[in-house]
């Protein structure tokens, strides 16, 4: 906006002094009786065009009024579909309310380690990662998401009951008793058709991996998106291009404290992206992370993603990983796909200094209608002992198998 002020300025006067030092010359040059000459010799010359233009529509009279009807009919014809353009634009411009979700349910089994929670008392075996980790038949969640949006902007109201819901919003509730429910809560502005305003509590931009199991290909998560963040509450804007480069910069509460902001302290979040990668960072109170996310269709049926992220919380304490994700169509209705990750935890995840953790996670899809089947075979391996054998002794391994179903609307 600077800039096209100061432009215009510049132009403005640049164009004032250019006509001054024009016209200044042109009074000294000629003598007034000069002009005066000069001036009826416009005159009649202005007078002579007139006649000619009069002749020249009273010659083309009887065609204009033969050429009437017809205009007349082009003419009537362009306002009626201006009118059903201006009739398509309101009806489009009319207020939408939308009502969606899911429901996620599974059953999983460890494969070389125990399931029952009292053996040895050992508690819940299972990777430490977030989601899908309970033994036997377990309850995913039910999201309910509401939304209202019209051509200015519009609210999205997403609520979350369960187990995998009450991992989501771990950190609520720290003021009202119904926080634990909210996943996100915000409203948006469309600024222009390139420009969104959003505030509120919003799912987190960075990752490759999200909170809904509709949204990912396997029904398990990664090292990277358990231990990155979750949501944001704060205000950002999102920017656009017809060329396929989008932005984003917002101010953020700390990492999942969604309700209110009980420190004092804002984080700075940025988001650059073209061509279907990504590339995220968050910044602030002695955290940074920065994240790369994408992916491209190497052929119509084969496809894979990337991730890789660096996060520092100071004094030794972060992590950083990098996943591969292949996804293959089989068929119309079923997928096959692997994510393989690599992952190092600096006293973040683990109870050490220093530890390396590998998941290996093969998953299918079979989709009939609204209805996701996923089996999913997962090894785990960490460089120390954190899991148990069948014979309750110290493990660095665990596989897994697990069969969810997904049914979203």
């Amino acid at each position: 906006m600077r800039v096209s002020l100061i432009r215009w300025f510049l132009d403005d006067h640049l164009q004032d002094f250019q006509l001054f030092w024009f016209v200044e010359p042109l009074c000294n040059l000629f003598s007034l009786t000069t002009l005066k000459t000069m001036i009826m010799r416009l005159i009649k010359s202005l007078i002579l065009l007139l006649v000619m233009g009069l002749s020249f529509q009273v010659t083309a009279q009887s065609t204009d009024a033969v050429a009437t009807t017809d205009k007349e009919i082009v003419v009537k014809a362009d306002q009626n579909a201006e009118n059903g353009e201006e009739a398509e634009e309101e009806e489009d411009e009319e207020p939408k309310l939308t009502f969606s979700g899911s429901v996620d349910t599974y059953f999983r089994t460890n494969l070389n380690a125990p399931n029952d929670i009292s053996k040895g008392d050992v508690g819940i075996v299972a990777p430490a990662t977030s989601f899908a980790n309970l033994p036997g038949f377990s309850l995913g969640m039910i999201n309910l998401i509401a939304s209202y949006e019209t051509d200015k902007g519009g609210v999205v109201a997403d609520m979350v009951f369960g187990p995998r819901g009450s991992d989501a919003v771990f950190a609520s509730p720290l003021y009202s008793n119904s926080a634990q429910i909210v996943n996100q809560l915000y409203a948006y502005w469309n600024v222009s058709p390139s420009a969104t305003i959003t505030m509120g509590n919003f799912n987190t931009f960075l990752g490759y991996e999200v909170i809904s199991p509709t949204a990912n290909f396997n029904y398990s998560t990664s090292y990277m998106f358990s231990y990155g963040p979750f949501s944001h509450t704060g205000i950002k804007l999102d920017i656009t291009d017809e060329s396929g480069f989008s932005f984003m910069a917002g101010i953020l509460n700390p990492t999942d404290i969604t309700e209110f902001n009980p420190t004092g302290d804002y984080f700075f979040g940025v988001q650059a992206g073209y061509g279907g990668f990504y590339l995220n960072g968050l910044f602030g109170d002695g955290y940074s992370q920065v994240d790369l996310t994408g992916g491209v269709d190497v052929s119509e049926d084969f496809y894979l993603g990337i991730n890789a992220t660096f996060a520092d919380a100071g004094e030794d304490v972060g992590f950083s990983g990098l996943a591969l994700y292949a996804q293959l169509a089989a068929s119309d209705d079923f997928e096959i796909g692997a994510r393989l990750e690599l992952f190092q935890d600096e006293a973040v995840v683990f109870p050490f200094e220093e530890a390396n953790a590998t998941d290996i996670t093969l998953t299918g899809k079979y989709t009939t209608g609204n209805l996701t089947i996923i089996p999913e075979l997962r090894f785990d391996t960490v460089s120390e002992d954190v899991f148990v054998d069948g014979d309750l002794a110290p493990s660095g391994s665990l596989a897994s198998f697990l069969l969810a179903f997904v049914y979203g609307f």
